[in-house]
């Protein structure tokens, strides 16, 4: 009898032994705790015969009880590249007669594209080009004055004959020259900006564009071999919040400048997640990750965005599921998560490719631990440790269990506490 329990023990703990990845460790660990169920409780079967042989049986492997750190972690896999592509929203009007390559990496002052020969140029900024930046010019002035109201001199009365009391008509002066006014908004702030950072001057950068402000203009456009206006296009600009890499061309040369023809990404290199809906606790803003890239080095990362909008997983069926219950849509949804690094250079060369992502579900600090498979479940409820030093015995020769209290389940090993546990005991391992 005694035989069958021991041989379903040993069953068990291989079978809890068997290698699995993250916090799935904690349920290796209770089927293990289950399995040898029956040794603790033949353990304090109290002094007979059979105990006593329960315990010459026993096997001889003994292990401590360490003090450490118990990370219990698991991964999801993501991909490395650039980024999601932003399409630029052109505005220019005309033929498409120039488009940059491919990874072409473009700063503040370069050009995107060109439109009837004339640049499309990429400045730095939140706020798009929505209007033409300038001097606004005065609107012309009514000719003939007070004529056009029918007032004044030879005005008529209502039988069609002159007023004589109309008198003589006053003297037209010629009104004073109307000056163009300054344009004002964030907008203009937005590009005096960044034309001061490409090097122009002789303006105060501020929401106020005025005639010093397009006097610099003058001088950039000579440098773009363009008309010298002093007024800058809807068209002559686009934005991004700083460098971009060129992602792809939607149309061709000698193609209508129409819609997003470019497209781009970060320069800096990130990896991407789609993480399930109803598992992204971890994704939280600034975390921590580990990275394992294709060549099998690993990174740090940081969690930089977490989308707000979930989808269905690509390929696995629509939101009522292949076998037409509405779960499976469900269980399918992911979201996008962005992760990020400040050391560029730690990814080497790798440009893209699969990763594994690995983050921390859960971590104790200075706590006694023991492998996994040395628990043994207590006849009266509950786990302990059976001793293997020298007061493992008791006097009647029966194995000496001690109780503890069960932690953190966490590659393989297991926290544990209790009165009687104590750093450096050894424990044995059942097998």
């Amino acid at each position: 009898m005694d035989t069958g329990r021991e041989s379903e023990s040993r069953a068990d703990g291989r079978r809890a032994g068997r290698p699995r990845r993250g916090p799935v460790l904690v349920g290796a660990g209770i089927l293990l705790v289950a399995g040898v169920s029956t040794v603790g409780a033949l353990g304090l079967g109290g002094g007979g015969a059979d105990a006593g042989q329960e315990g010459r049986g026993r096997s001889s492997q003994a292990v401590p009880v360490t003090r450490g750190t118990l990370t219990d972690q698991t991964e999801i896999d993501g991909r490395l590249g650039h980024g999601p592509e932003v399409p630029f929203p052109v505005k220019a009007k005309g033929t498409v007669t120039w488009l940059p390559e491919t990874d072409r990496t473009i700063r503040r002052g370069g050009t995107v594209l060109r439109v009837d020969d004339r640049p499309v140029v990429l400045l730095y900024g939140s706020l798009p080009m929505y209007r033409d930046l300038g001097m606004v010019e005065p609107e012309a002035a009514t000719a003939g004055g007070d004529e056009a109201s029918g007032s004044g001199a030879g005005a008529k009365d209502a039988d069609g004959v002159t007023d004589i009391d109309g008198g003589t008509p006053p003297t037209q002066q010629p009104a004073p020259p109307s000056r163009p006014t300054p344009l004002r908004g964030m907008d203009v702030k937005q590009f005096e900006t960044n034309l001061q950072a490409l090097g122009y001057s002789g303006f105060t950068v501020d929401d106020t564009y005025t005639t010093l402000t397009a006097d610099a203009v003058k001088r950039w456009q000579k440098d773009l071999g363009l008309p010298q206006t002093g007024r800058v296009d809807a068209g002559d600009i686009v934005y991004a919040s700083g460098p971009v890499r060129i992602a792809g061309t939607s149309v061709r040369v000698g193609a209508e400048a129409a819609g997003s023809p470019v497209s781009y990404t970060r320069t800096s290199r990130m990896v991407t997640v789609a993480a399930p809906a109803a598992d992204t606790d971890w994704a939280r803003r600034g975390s921590e990750v580990t990275v394992e890239l294709a060549d099998g080095r690993s990174v740090q990362g940081k969690v930089a965005s977490v989308g707000k909008d979930a989808s269905a997983a690509a390929g696995e069926g629509n939101a009522e599921g292949e076998d037409g219950g509405g779960d499976a849509g469900v269980k399918e949804a992911t979201v996008s998560v962005v992760i990020t690094f400040d050391d560029q250079d730690a990814l080497g060369r790798m440009e893209s490719g699969p990763v594994t992502v690995r983050y921390v579900v859960e971590q104790r600090k200075g706590v006694l631990n023991v492998p996994v498979a040395a628990l043994v479940a207590l006849a009266e409820g509950g786990h302990g440790l059976e001793l293997a030093d020298g007061s493992g015995k008791d006097t009647d020769g029966a194995s000496r269990f001690v109780p503890v209290k069960t932690g953190l389940f966490a590659n393989g090993r297991v926290e544990v506490s209790g009165p009687e546990v104590h750093e450096g005991m050894k424990v044995r391992i059942p097998k």
